[in-house]
């Protein structure tokens, strides 16, 4: 007791101690770096959003700088290639040229092709920027308003994969690249190529069709008069048109769409932003390459942020030193006055005055805690004695299993005595099956092991029920040695038993099986009773365990062993029931192969 009494107050000491000494778990210090890493986060966190803040704001003002500049440029491309359009029409009502279209083959001559070519040229004199016109008659006779500056490429020519587009367009104008790729300029110019069908305004039937090659020139004067530096002007297909060539190694195909996109890169150690998108329906795309400038900084937004800031630091300055003050120095003075207590060497109360209620609050809980402590210390050499009844209740409640199997055989000997040999095989039988059943507490067992308490149970139960129970065993040599958990197969037998041959009311067979198969031991218990219904088997093999089913109250053991064998193995899909009315049922479980060492295989 005495003892007890000073462990006691040891604790309470050192607790006085600890909350005494301003070491670096102090309630100051703690408060300190609290509001240290509270100003900390908010600086860096300040940082960092002013960081996201400028970043966002100069993208986004350079998204619409790139937009409108593109969005601009796009309209002056595609009302330019709209005027080439119309100009492409004009050519085709040219009537030099019709006439030489709707001219039999054999009346066309030299002459009447040169014609047509000088009408076209008369057009064209109104007008910059065409490289050249060709058209073709339905029989693939040609002319070329400036046919010597291009190569031709005749295979491709004669072929029909290239006119499929242009006869698609039902006489309407198709822009395309690079003529169609039926013939190139000497000197590999890329072109923008404006093709149509021409059909006759007469007859409506298709006599031919046009292809008229837009030089880049025309590009580059736009972009001239605009002042366009950072643009580059490419085919869809990656070709190099107009405008800054150097740019081009950074186009890729998601700037083929109609919807702007941006990326940012990385030139010459300078952030960039880089634009593009396509020129309207045209295989036209626009890039555009600028730096990220001190544009669109939001430098009053910034402003309000950094007096923000400093507000909330004055404030943290303020709110720490007010903590110390009026918390953690009144604390301290509540230990010391704890301290002064402690020397007097009982545990009494203590009456400083406190500031403020809380700290008064916390006086009278260690007032409390002062009396309860003393409660405490009264009755614990109680409690110890009532402890150590208990204890010895336990140890006087524990029946060691061996006294079950001493006194079977007691009453075995009795028996043999008194000449009942029946009774004396029963005994014996039961006390075999139960030291199988406890197998020293064990919880798996082999599998010949169980087949035993399995052959124990059923003499048993003959006994009670005569010989409407026979068993039959196919039992592989090799399984004998599987280790299985305890008391898997005398519950199903038992449900064999009672839920299916008892009920049909005749003699029946209980056969069990086990054999090896992929590395998992099958046990298959099979009996000749009532049998199942497939409604049934399924709510017992359900696997929501949330809520058992009405099932297992009838054939607890059967959906006890299933769950164990499920946790077993560590899945689900370990048992089978398959079953016929009247005629059978048959549970089969699935289990992993593991076989006893060699040494304890007997």
């Amino acid at each position: 007791m005495i003892s007890l009494m000073h462990s006691k107050k040891a604790i309470i000491e050192g607790k006085i101690n600890r909350m005494k000494k301003k070491s670096e778990n102090s309630l100051s210090l703690s408060v300190s770096r609290i509001v240290l890493g509270i100003v900390f986060v908010v600086i860096i966190s300040f940082v960092i959003a002013l960081y996201i803040v400028v970043v966002r704001e100069r993208r986004e003002y350079a998204m619409r700088e790139s937009e409108s500049v593109i969005r601009n440029l796009s309209n002056n491309l595609d009302s330019n290639v709209q005027s080439y359009k119309e100009l492409s029409r004009l050519i085709m009502t040219e009537p030099d040229l019709v006439r030489l279209l709707r001219a039999d083959v054999d009346s066309v001559d030299i002459s009447m092709i040169n014609d047509a070519r000088y009408g076209v040229m008369d057009i064209l004199n109104v007008t910059e920027g065409v490289d050249t016109v060709i058209v073709f008659r339905e029989d693939m006779i040609m002319l070329a308003t400036n046919r010597f500056t291009y190569i031709y490429d005749y295979d491709v020519m004669n072929g029909e994969d290239w006119k499929k587009d242009i006869y698609a367009g039902k006489g309407g104008a198709v822009v395309s690249l690079n003529t169609n790729n039926i013939a190139h300029k000497a000197d590999r110019r890329p072109m923008v190529t404006i093709g149509r069908a021409i059909y006759d305004i007469d007859s409506q039937e298709r006599t031919g069709l046009m292809l008229m090659n837009i030089s880049p020139r025309v590009f580059e004067r736009i972009l001239g008069q605009l002042r366009y530096n950072n643009i580059c002007i490419m085919g869809s297909d990656g070709t190099f048109l107009a405008g800054n060539k150097e740019y081009a190694a950074y186009y890729d195909g998601s700037f083929a769409d109609r919807k702007i996109s941006y990326k940012n890169a990385t030139i010459d150690g300078v952030r960039m932003l880089i634009s593009g998108c396509r020129v309207s329906d045209l295989p036209i795309v626009i890039l555009r390459v600028a730096p990220y400038g001190t544009e669109g900084t939001p430098f009053r937004m910034v402003a309000i942020l950094v007096a923000l800031l400093a507000l909330f630091l004055g404030l943290a300055l303020y709110i720490g030193e007010y903590i110390r003050r009026n918390i953690t120095d009144p604390v301290y003075e509540l230990s010391a006055s704890m301290e002064e207590n402690k020397k007097s060497g009982d545990l009494k109360k203590i009456d400083t005055p406190m500031k403020f209620s809380e700290l008064d609050m916390l006086k009278g809980d260690y007032n409390s805690m002062i009396d309860h402590v003393n409660e405490l210390i009264e009755k614990l050499m109680d409690n110890e004695k009532t402890l150590q009844r208990a204890e010895m209740r336990v140890l006087q409640e524990q029946i060691k299993p061996h006294f079950l199997y001493n006194s079977i055989e007691t009453i075995g000997f009795l028996a043999l005595d008194a000449g009942a040999d029946n009774v004396h095989d029963a005994l014996e039988t039961l006390g075999r099956f139960y030291r199988n059943f406890l197998s020293k507490g064990g919880r798996d067992i082999p599998l010949s092991r169980e087949i035993k308490i399995v052959k124990d149970y059923l003499t048993l139960q003959r006994l009670r029920y005569g010989d409407i129970i026979e068993d039959a065993y196919e039992i592989d040599e090799d399984t004998g040695k599987c280790i299985v958990p305890k008391l898997i197969l005398q519950p199903l037998v038992e449900n064999s038993i009672y839920h299916g041959i008892r009920l049909k009311g005749e003699k029946g067979e209980i056969r069990i099986k086990s054999y090896l198969e992929d590395g998992n031991l099958h046990l298959i218990v099979r009996d000749t009773g009532v049998g199942m219904e497939e409604e049934q088997i399924k709510k017992i093999l359900s696997q929501d365990r949330s809520q058992r089913p009405d099932e297992a109250d009838s054939s607890f053991g059967l959906w006890g062993t299933i769950e164990r064998v499920r946790i077993y193995c560590g899945r689900d899909d370990v048992v089978n029931i398959r079953s016929e009315i009247g005629e059978y049922t048959e549970i089969e479980m699935i289990i992993p192969d593991m076989s006893l060492p060699e040494e304890e295989r007997q």
